[in-house]
C-alpha cells in the first residue's frame, strides 16, 4: 500500500541538516524547538531509519540522512514550485491570442493544452482569424499576442519557422488536372494572391470555383473534389491531402510563421506562452531536420 511522506517532517529535517541544529532550524521555521524535535521523531519512525547522529554535540547526518537530504531538497522545490505557481497572482489572468485559420492545427491545441496545465489560473482566449485581421488588432491593442503568416517579419517580429505552400485537394482527387483549374480561397486569405500570380506566370488559366469569408466552406468545397487550394505543407487536415501533380502545377513561395508579443500588463504572462509556441515550433524543426 502506497504510503505519503510527511512534507511538513521533511521541511525541518531538510532545515536542521542546512542549519546544524534543532534551535536554528526552529527559529527559521517559526516553531518551537519541541515542535521540531517531534516532527524529526515522527519521521524517524515512519521511515524506520535513524536519520541524525545525536552522539556528539552537534547533530550530524547518518548515512540514511544524507541520502534522505538529497530526496528531500528536491521534494520541497517541486512543492515550493507548485505551490508558487498556483497561488502567486503574477499567475493568473487572461491573454489574448489570435491565430491564423490555417495554422491552428497541428500545434496549437497541444500548446494550449500545456500552457493550461502549467498555468491553471491563466485563461488563454483563442482568436482566430486571418494574418491581415489579426495585425490590426495587434495594434489596436486588442491581442496580446498574435501568430502570422507572412512573407517578411515586421518589427518587433520573431520568425519561428520558414514553410513552403503546397497544392491541397481531396483524397484521390482530380480537380488538379482540369482547365481552367479551380481554386477555393477565403476572401481574406494571404495565399491566394501568391497561388493566382504563380498560375499565371506559369500560364496556366484559372477560376475561383468558390470565394467565401468561411474556411469551412473552403474545406468542404475542396473535399468533394470541386476545386484545389494551398496551404503550409505542415497544416493539412485529414480530409484534404498533398497533390502529387508531378511539376503540371508551379512551385509556390514560402511564408514565414512569425510570433509577435505586446508590452503592457500582460507582457509576462505573454512571454510564458510565448515560450510553449517556441517549444512547439522548434521540436517541429528538429524533426523535419532528422527527415
Amino acid at each position: 500500500m502506497p504510503r505519503n511522506l510527511d512534507l511538513t517532517a521533511i521541511r525541518a529535517f531538510v532545515t536542521v541538516a542546512e542549519t546544524g541544529g534543532v534551535t536554528r532550524a526552529a527559529g527559521q521555521l517559526n516553531l518551537t524547538q519541541s515542535a521540531v524535535s517531534m516532527q524529526l521523531k515522527r519521521l524517524e519512525e515512519a521511515l524506520g531509519q535513524t536519520l541524525l547522529d545525536r552522539s556528539a554535540r552537534s547533530i550530524s547526518l547518518t548515512p540514511q540522512g544524507e541520502q534522505l537530504l538529497s530526496y528531500g531538497r528536491r521534494l520541497l522545490e517541486i512543492n515550493d514550485e507548485v505551490w508558487g505557481r498556483m497561488k502567486d497572482e503574477a499567475f493568473e489572468g487572461e491573454i489574448r491570442f489570435g491565430v491564423p485559420h490555417d495554422i491552428v492545427y497541428p500545434y496549437i491545441p497541444q500548446v494550449l493544452k500545456r500552457f493550461s496545465g502549467a498555468y491553471p489560473r491563466v485563461r488563454v482566449q483563442l482568436v482566430s482569424s486571418f494574418t491581415k485581421q489579426l495585425k490590426q488588432e495587434f495594434a489596436a491593442g486588442s491581442l496580446d499576442m498574435i501568430l502570422t503568416t507572412e512573407t517578411g517579419v515586421e518589427e518587433g517580429g520573431e520568425t519561428l519557422q520558414r514553410q513552403g505552400l503546397v497544392w491541397v485537394g481531396a483524397p484521390g482527387g482530380a480537380a488538379w488536372r482540369s482547365r481552367p483549374i479551380k481554386l477555393a480561397f477565403e476572401n481574406g486569405c494571404i495565399f491566394r494572391t501568391p497561388v493566382q500570380k504563380a498560375l499565371d506566370a506559369a500560364g496556366i488559366a484559372w477560376e475561383m470555383a468558390v470565394s467565401s469569408d468561411s474556411t469551412r466552406t473552403i474545406d468542404a468545397t475542396v473535399s468533394a473534389d470541386l476545386a484545389v487550394h494551398a496551404n503550409l505543407h505542415w497544416s493539412g487536415t485529414p480530409y484534404l491531402e498533398r497533390i502529387n501533380h508531378g511539376g503540371a502545377l508551379p512551385d509556390l513561395p514560402q511564408f514565414r510563421v512569425n510570433l509577435y508579443c505586446a508590452s503592457g500588463p500582460n507582457e509576462a504572462l505573454a512571454q510564458h506562452l510565448a515560450d510553449f509556441v517556441r517549444g512547439a515550433y522548434l521540436g517541429q524543426e528538429l524533426g523535419m531536420a532528422a527527415e
